[in-house]
C-alpha cells in the first residue's frame, strides 16, 4: 500500500459510497429515479401525473406485473414524489422528484424512517401487520407522508389481509400504502377494491433494445445489435433480467465488442441459424442428418434441453407467421432468420407444425425422466423425423386408390344421429329389434296405453322420464318374451337386479296412470337391446372392412383398426342431436363414451 493511501479508519464516508457504487450491478445503478426514467409504462405515468397535478392522490396503490418491470421502483418513485421538498426546501408533491433533497436521497437509499419497505414473503403473519397498524396512528417524523411499501403482498396470510382491511380503507391523511405483486389473482378482492390498481406491462422489444443500447453506451461497452437482440429475447419483457444479462455480457467482452456468439454461449443457446437447419432436416425426415446436427450442436456446448426448447419456440413462431405473415417483422429476429421463417411457413402445413409442437412438448417432459438429457433429445429427434415422413390422409387415399372410390359395398354405415347401422347405434334401434306384434287387438287396449304399441315405446318413455338406472337395466338385462300394451313378459339376463320386474311395473304405472303387469319367465327371449346394438355395430364394421380401399389401408398399416364409422354426408356437419332429444352426457352420465365396436 502506498504511504499516502488512507487507512480504513481514515476513509471518508464519501469514499465508502463511491467504492460501493463501483460494484453496483446495472439493474441497481440504472434504476429509474423519476417517472421520466420509466420506460414502457406511459398509461400509468399519465394517470399518476394527473393525480399529482390535481391533488387527487389515492391513499393506496397496488402495482402488478411480471418480474422486473418496475413495480418496486415505481413505488419508490411515488414515495419520493410525495415527500420531495425540492432543492430549496419549499417544494410540494411532484411527479418529478429532484433527487437531491434529503427525503429523496434517503428514500433512494432505502433509509428514510418514514418510508418503510416490507417483504410480505418473509413477514406473512398477522403479528407483522399489527405492528404496521400500530405505527400508522403516529404522524411522520421528518416527511410529509408516511409511506408503507409492501412487496409481494399476495404472500400475506388471510388473517393478515383481514387485519389490514379497515386501516387500508380509512387510513389517516398522513399515510399512504403502496403494494406490489406478481400474483394479483391471489390478492383478496376486498383489498383490491380499496386500492388504485396499475398493471405494468412487459417492455416491447424495440423499446428494450433501445434502452439496452443506451445503457451500454453509458458504460462504454460495445455489443453488436444481434447480441442485444438475443438478450432482449431472453429477458421476455423484464428490464431487470435484461440488465442482469447485459451486465454479464459486458464482462465477456470488456475490451472488444461482444457479439452474438458470446451471448449465445453465455445463455447456453444454440445458434438460431443452426436450430433452423435442424428444424428443416427434421421436417425432411432425414434422421441421420438430424442426429448429426444435434450431436454437433451438443459438442459445441449447446444444452440438449435448450435445443428442444428452441425447436418448440421456432415451431410456434413459424405457426404464427403462417397465420399472420406480419408477425415475422420481429426486431429481435435477424433478416436471414426472418426470410427462412417465411419460407418455412409457406412450405409447411399447419397439421405438421401442430404435430411437431405437441411432440416437442412431450419430449421436454420426458427429459426429466430420461437417464441422460442427450438421450431424450436424440429419441425425440428420431420420433420427429419418422413422423415427418408420414403421408397425409390425401396422399394415403391416392396411394391406395386403385379400388373403387365410391362408398363401400353392403350396408351403408351411419354416424351419430343415424340408424342402427353405425358404430354408435341408438337405443331406439335396439329396441325396435326387440319389438313383437301386440297380442291384444287395438280396440281392447285401455285408452292411456294406446300410444305404447311396442316395447320401443316403453323404452322411449323411460328415457323421457330420465330414469337412467332403469334405462340401463332394461337395455342390458331384459330378454323380451312377450309384449302387449300394459303387459310385459321377459327373461332376466345374468346379474339382473332381483327387483327389476317390480320396479319397472311400478314406474310404468306411475308414469302412464294405467296398471302394468310385468312378469318374469324362464322361456327364452330375444336379444337384449345392448346385444342388438353391438351386433349391428359389428356388422357395420365388418361391412366397411370388406371394402377394397379400407382393406388396403388396414393391410398397409399393420395393427390398425376401425375406430369409428361416420356418415360421409354428415362428416362436415354439426353433430345432430340424438333421436331421443337427450344429450349423451345427460343420458349416460359424465363417464359415457362411445361403445367400442370390437368390445364383447
Amino acid at each position: 500500500m502506498a504511504e499516502d493511501s488512507p487507512s480504513v479508519d481514515e476513509a471518508s464516508p464519501e469514499a465508502e459510497v463511491d467504492s460501493d457504487a463501483a460494484y453496483q450491478v446495472l439493474a441497481r445503478k440504472h434504476r429509474p429515479q423519476s417517472f421520466a426514467d420509466l420506460i414502457g409504462q406511459e398509461p400509468m405515468v399519465r394517470v399518476l401525473t394527473n393525480a399529482f397535478k390535481h391533488d387527487r392522490i389515492h391513499h393506496a396503490f397496488i402495482m402488478t406485473g411480471v418480474r422486473g418491470v418496475g413495480k418496486t421502483t415505481t413505488a419508490r418513485i411515488i414515495a419520493k414524489g410525495l415527500n420531495c421538498i425540492g432543492p430549496d426546501g419549499t417544494g410540494g408533491p411532484t411527479t418529478s422528484p429532484c433527487g437531491v433533497c434529503e427525503p429523496c436521497r434517503q428514500i433512494a437509499e432505502s433509509r428514510h424512517v418514514d418510508v418503510q419497505e416490507m417483504d410480505a414473503a418473509s413477514r406473512t403473519g398477522v403479528g407483522d401487520i399489527r405492528e404496521l397498524i400500530d405505527s400508522v396512528r403516529y404522524r411522520a417524523t421528518s416527511a410529509r407522508y408516511k409511506v408503507y411499501i409492501i412487496d409481494e403482498v399476495h404472500m400475506l396470510s388471510p388473517s393478515a389481509f383481514n387485519a389490514l382491511l379497515k386501516t387500508l380503507e380509512e387510513p389517516p391523511p398522513h399515510v399512504k400504502f403502496i403494494f406490489a405483486t406478481t400474483e394479483i389473482r391471489k390478492v383478496p378482492v376486498t383489498v383490491l377494491s380499496r386500492c388504485q390498481r396499475f398493471d405494468l406491462r412487459r417492455i416491447e422489444p424495440e423499446l428494450m433494445m433501445a434502452h439496452l443500447e443506451a445503457i451500454a453506451a453509458k458504460e462504454g461497452a460495445k455489443l453488436s445489435r444481434e447480441a442485444i437482440a438475443l438478450i432482449t429475447r431472453a429477458a421476455e419483457g423484464s428490464v431487470r433480467d435484461a440488465l442482469s444479462l447485459l451486465d454479464q455480457a459486458i464482462a465477456h467482452g470488456r475490451v472488444e465488442e461482444t457479439g452474438a456468439d458470446e451471448v449465445r454461449a453465455m445463455l447456453g443457446l444454440a445458434d438460431r441459424g443452426r436450430v433452423i437447419d435442424l428444424f428443416e432436416t427434421i421436417m425432411r425426415g432425414e434422421a441421420a442428418a438430424a442426429l448429426g446436427e444435434l450431436s454437433n450442436q451438443y459438442a459445441d456446448g449447446a444444452d440438449p434441453v435448450a435445443v428442444l426448447r428452441d425447436l418448440a419456440e421456432l415451431t410456434h413462431w413459424i405457426s404464427v407467421v403462417k397465420i399472420n405473415p406480419e408477425n415475422a417483422d420481429d426486431p429481435t429476429v435477424g433478416a436471414d432468420e426472418r426470410d427462412r421463417g417465411r419460407a418455412l411457413a409457406a412450405a409447411l402445413e399447419m397439421r405438421a407444425l401442430a404435430r411437431m409442437w405437441q411432440m416437442l412438448l412431450k419430449a421436454q417432459e420426458e427429459v426429466g425422466r430420461a437417464p441422460n438429457a442427450m438421450m431424450a433429445a436424440e429419441m425425440a429427434v428420431i420420433r420427429l423425423t419418422h413422423v415427418a415422413e408420414l403421408p397425409t390422409p390425401e396422399e394415403i387415399v391416392r396411394k391406395l386408390g386403385d379400388g373403387p372410390s365410391g362408398p363401400p359395398a353392403g350396408p351403408r354405415p351411419v354416424g351419430p344421429g343415424g340408424g342402427g347401422g353405425g358404430a354408435r347405434a341408438e337405443s331406439r334401434g335396439g329396441a325396435q329389434a326387440a319389438e313383437r306384434p301386440t297380442e291384444a287387438p287395438r280396440a281392447a287396449v285401455a285408452a292411456p296405453l294406446i300410444r305404447y304399441e311396442s316395447f320401443a315405446d316403453v323404452v322411449a318413455l323411460i328415457r323421457e322420464n330420465r330414469d337412467m338406472k332403469l334405462l340401463t337395466d332394461v337395455e342390458d338385462f331384459v330378454h323380451l318374451v312377450r309384449y302387449a300394451p300394459g303387459r310385459i313378459e321377459f327373461a332376466p339376463a345374468e346379474r339382473a337386479p332381483a327387483d327389476l320386474a317390480q320396479v319397472l311395473g311400478a314406474r310404468l304405472t306411475a308414469w302412464t296412470g294405467a296398471r302394468w303387469m310385468v312378469a318374469v319367465t324362464r322361456e327364452p327371449g330375444e336379444a337384449t337391446i345392448s346385444e342388438a346394438r353391438r351386433a349391428a355395430e359389428r356388422a357395420a364394421v365388418e361391412a366397411v372392412a370388406a371394402h377394397p380401399l379400407v382393406a388396403a389401408a388396414l393391410a398397409a398399416f399393420p395393427g390398425a383398426r376401425i375406430a369409428a364409422i361416420r356418415d360421409p354426408v354428415q362428416a362436415d356437419a354439426a353433430p345432430a342431436p340424438d333421436e331421443d332429444g337427450i344429450d349423451d352426457d345427460e343420458e349416460y352420465g359424465d363417464d359415457w363414451s362411445p361403445v367400442d365396436p370390437f368390445a364383447g
